[in-house]
Order: C-alpha cells, then sequence, then structure tokens
C-alpha cells in the first residue's frame, strides 16, 4: 500500500483538499464544507483511499484559528496532521513557472510540498493541555497589551485634566490609582475639602509607599494650567475601571496558568525558573510556545523556531547587514526578550556575557540577541540533561 499525501486549503467556511500518492499521481480533489458533515466526508475519502492509517499524512496551513477543529478532528480519528508554515508553501509555490492561485491549486501545492519536505518538516504537535496552556498564554499577552493602551490613553487625559500630577508622582501606583478614581482632576481636587483629600489618600492601604503628602497635591492643584472637562473627567474615570478591571482578570489569568503548569510540567518550570531573573510569568510562557523541549533536536532548531536565527545578505563583494529572520514563533521571540533583558539585570553570568559582547563592539540590540541565544542554549541544555541551573558550569 503506498504513502497517501493530503493538502488541505482551509477557509472559514469551505475547504478543499487534495491527495497524491508517493508517485506524484492524483488520488482526488474536491470540496467539503467545515462541519461534521464535511469532516466525516473528507475522511470516508481518504479512507476509501488509503486504508491504512499508518500511511496517510494531510498538512495544512495554519490560519490562526479556521485549522484548529480541522486539525484536531484528524488526530482523534487517527490520521497524522501536521501543520505547514505559510511561508515555507508560499515559497515553494514560487518554484512553478505559471501563477495560478486558486484554492484547489493551492491545496495540490500543499500535498506535492508535503511530498518533497515530508523527511523535513518540522512539527511541533501539542497536546490538547498544552494547547489550552498556549490559549492561556497568549490571552494574558493580549490583556497586556490592551493594559499598555490603556495606560497611554490614562496618561494623555491626565496631561489633561491635571498635568502636575505626573511631575509630583507616578500615577500607576496603586493608590495613586485609587486616589485618580475619586478625584480625576484638578478642579475636582480643588472643589473637595482638604481633609476629604487626605482622608482618601490614606484610605489606600498601599498609601504608607508614597512619598509625598495631600497638602502637595493640594498646592499642586491650585497652581494647575489644566482644563476644565467634566466629559475628559467622566471618560478617565471610566478607563481607569477598565485598566482594574483588566489588570485582574491577568491577574487570574496568571494564577490559572502557573497550576496548569505546576500540574503538567513542574519539573520544566522548576529547572527554568532556577535561572536568576526568570520567573513563573515568563516561564509558563515560555513553556506554553515551545509544547515541550524534546521536540528540538538542537538549540539551534529552538533559535529558529524563535525566528532569532540570523540572515545574511551577501552577493560579490557586497554583504549587507546580519539581521533575526522573524520567521518563527512571534510569541515565544517576544517572552525570550523580555527573559533576556531581566536575566541580564538580576544574573551576573548573563550580564557578564552582555557585557563581553557591547565590549567587542557590538551594539546594546545586537548584544541583547547575542544574550538570548547563550540563554536559549543554557535552557535547551538544561531541560535536555535535566539539571538546574549552576553558575559555575556556565
Amino acid at each position: 500500500m503506498e504513502y497517501l499525501y493530503v493538502g488541505i486549503d482551509v477557509s472559514k467556511d469551505r475547504s478543499s483538499a487534495h491527495g497524491i500518492d508517493e508517485s506524484g499521481r492524483n488520488c482526488f480533489s474536491f470540496f467539503f464544507d467545515m462541519d461534521s458533515t464535511g469532516f466525516d466526508s473528507l475522511l470516508k475519502t481518504i479512507h476509501k483511499t488509503c486504508p491504512e492509517k499508518t500511511r496517510i499524512l494531510v498538512a495544512m496551513e495554519s490560519t490562526a484559528f479556521y485549522h484548529l477543529n480541522l486539525y484536531s478532528f484528524l488526530n482523534a480519528q487517527g490520521v497524522k496532521a501536521v501543520i505547514v508554515n505559510p511561508l515555507l508553501i508560499s515559497n515553494f509555490s514560487k518554484l512553478s513557472l505559471r501563477k495560478t492561485k486558486t484554492d484547489k491549486k493551492d491545496a495540490e501545492t500543499i500535498a506535492r510540498f508535503l511530498l518533497v519536505h515530508q523527511a523535513s518538516i518540522t512539527q511541533i504537535d501539542i497536546s490538547k493541555n498544552q494547547q489550552d496552556i498556549r490559549d492561556l498564554s497568549r490571552e494574558r499577552e493580549a490583556l497586556t497589551r490592551e493594559i499598555s493602551v490603556m495606560r497611554v490613553g490614562i496618561r494623555r487625559l491626565l496631561q489633561t485634566t491635571f498635568p502636575e500630577l505626573e511631575r509630583l508622582c507616578n500615577p500607576f501606583t496603586k493608590a495613586m490609582l485609587h486616589f485618580i478614581k475619586q478625584y480625576p482632576s484638578a478642579r475636582s481636587v480643588m472643589a473637595a475639602r482638604p481633609s476629604s483629600v487626605t482622608k482618601r489618600l490614606k484610605q489606600a492601604k498601599w498609601s504608607k509607599m508614597l512619598k509625598f503628602s495631600a497638602d502637595e497635591i493640594i498646592e499642586a492643584a491650585k497652581i494647575s494650567v489644566a482644563c476644565v472637562s467634566p466629559a475628559k473627567e467622566f471618560i478617565l474615570q471610566g478607563k481607569l475601571e477598565t485598566m482594574e478591571h483588566l489588570e485582574q482578570r491577568k491577574k487570574l489569568i496568571s494564577k490559572i496558568l502557573t497550576e496548569f503548569c505546576e500540574a503538567s510540567m513542574l519539573s520544566d518550570l522548576e529547572i527554568i525558573t532556577s535561572i536568576d531573573g526568570i520567573n513563573n510569568g515568563t516561564a509558563t510562557t515560555f513553556l506554553a510556545e515551545i509544547g515541550g523541549m524534546d521536540k528540538f533536536a538542537s538549540h539551534r532548531n529552538l533559535i529558529a523556531y524563535a525566528g532569532l536565527d540570523p540572515t545574511v545578505y551577501q552577493s560579490g563583494k557586497y554583504e549587507g547587514r546580519s539581521r533575526i529572520s522573524k520567521r518563527g514563533n512571534r510569541h515565544l521571540r517576544r517572552v525570550i526578550w523580555i527573559m533576556t533583558g531581566s536575566a541580564i539585570v538580576h544574573n551576573p553570568v548573563f550580564k557578564a556575557y552582555f557585557q563581553k559582547k557591547k565590549d567587542e563592539g557590538q551594539a546594546p540590540k545586537k548584544a541583547i540577541f547575542a544574550t538570548s541565544h547563550k540563554l536559549l542554549r543554557t535552557i535547551h541544555a538544561m531541560l535536555s540533561q535535566r539539571t538546574h541551573f549552576e553558575r559555575k558550569c556556565i
């Protein structure tokens, strides 16, 4: 029995499937709906062409989320399915001189790519539990971005309603956010009794950390150049409430994510956090994105998967600047950047390595990327050998 290679061009409502055998001969080509009936039709066609499940390989491009249900269905039915980076398919299709692009043709291209590159395709298979961890991690990342946007909006509004406040203190401490919700402008501070302002400031359980007094805020309000805008005050209070909700949501997701990781990969979590500067937050995100270190034969595969591998443009005597490829997992790349920055600050080994690269003439950003490579080499070795971080061994 020959192997069957199936390429699927996934769409929201209707997808195209194309099957070829080992010799590249077309076996079938048809459209199916993205529902239970369509999935069953696809499965019957595949089994009719190749009854032996172990000789079937299905590939589809990553489409953010449209492919997930089909991918899960096929693997649950015992049919091996892999997700391929769309960039690889795009480059492969350019080998043809014809520029025909249809859903049917795209499915055939994926199938032929699978036939040619079956031995070299790197597929990070993850379990349902690992997918849940990844979903939680990316939701936390999305919340972090929303909070950052909200902070920018709050800062802009404060520049109108009470610009002197930010010069006096950090408005994003818990105590000050608690205060600003009640007094969102210089006008509202001036309209209140001094005793009320003092009482409100002392009510916050974090008020002991403040390095200024209520009198200083009142004096700043007296000389403020702020605009009088009740509408902006109302909007500011709403943004503060929204940010508070987002912060609480992020805190809850972080708690659940840590519990998930402790239940399924506690040992990995303990190994990574043994590196000074890496905490549970970044470690859980890192583990969620890699799906297990056993998927990477070497640290080079891990670096490439993160898109941190270097690219060099050279032709004749011309040699362009070296850059990172950015072709890997952007979520993983982001958390590695954060981990590296923290390790440089808190870990003497990585701090010394970063300084060494700078002393060699590398720009700070390039030195950070070099340090991130060292960090990934270290983590790969630690997880592969099941050892904790020891400064003397690095």
